[in-house]
């Protein structure tokens, strides 16, 4: 069986996985791209979001 790296790289060497190379790079140029990723990273540590986070727990 294939690890899982391997399939990956060849993916990344097929016409349909240079597509997907080419447009996230194209993403990755664009500002509001750049910050909508941000701010979903954010969310996902739990720093911003509209909720603020989990907040730090109190010592006892």
């Amino acid at each position: 069986m294939a690890s899982l790296f391997n399939k990956v790289a060849r993916f990344a060497k097929s016409p349909q996985g240079r597509r997907m190379i080419s447009e996230a790079k194209r993403m990755a140029k664009d500002p509001q791209k750049r910050q909508q990723a941000k701010d979903a990273l954010g969310k996902l540590r739990g720093k911003g979001g509209s909720d603020g986070g989990t907040p730090p727990s109190r010592p006892h």
